[in-house]
């Protein structure tokens, strides 16, 4: 694991992005290629976290989107939340690892961060519940 005193000024900047998405429930697998950019947005620090890409799902190429915003703590960790506000999790990647929970109606959506290097960090999914059973698995590498 690779510590990260400042998980906003570690994330920002632009990444490739390859994702697998697993469902386990009807044991069916896709991918998502694409970038994520996660740049300043506003005066007050907050970060725009964008994702672009194509999701391949059962033979088809579709393109897919995801926003969130990273709002910076002073001690180096940050709340994400929804686009629309909403919250979402915590996230401290100050030893290198974090574990999220979010529950999502009855479903809920653990997400481990794990920081390899100055380049590259790792996002693994497990959502569970009544409507989903499905495991996520992300790889950024940065852009230089």
């Amino acid at each position: 694991m690779y510590a990260v005193p400042d998980t906003a000024a570690y994330l920002t900047g632009r990444w490739e992005l390859e994702r697998t998405v697993h469902d386990l429930r009807a044991g069916v697998e896709g991918s998502f290629r694409g970038t994520a950019e996660i740049r300043p947005d506003g005066p007050d620090g907050t970060l725009c976290h964008v994702e672009e890409g194509e999701l391949t799902w059962q033979g088809t190429v579709h393109p897919a989107t995801r926003t969130l915003r990273l709002h910076p703590r002073p001690d180096g960790t940050a709340a994400v939340t929804f686009a629309d506000g909403r919250p979402f999790h915590d996230l401290d990647l100050r030893t290198g690892s974090w574990t999220a929970h979010h529950p999502c109606a009855a479903d809920h959506y653990e997400g481990t961060f794990t920081a390899v290097g100055a380049d590259r960090w790792l996002l693994r999914w497990r959502v569970t519940g009544p409507a989903k059973d499905q495991l996520l698995r992300s790889v950024y590498r940065r852009v230089r």
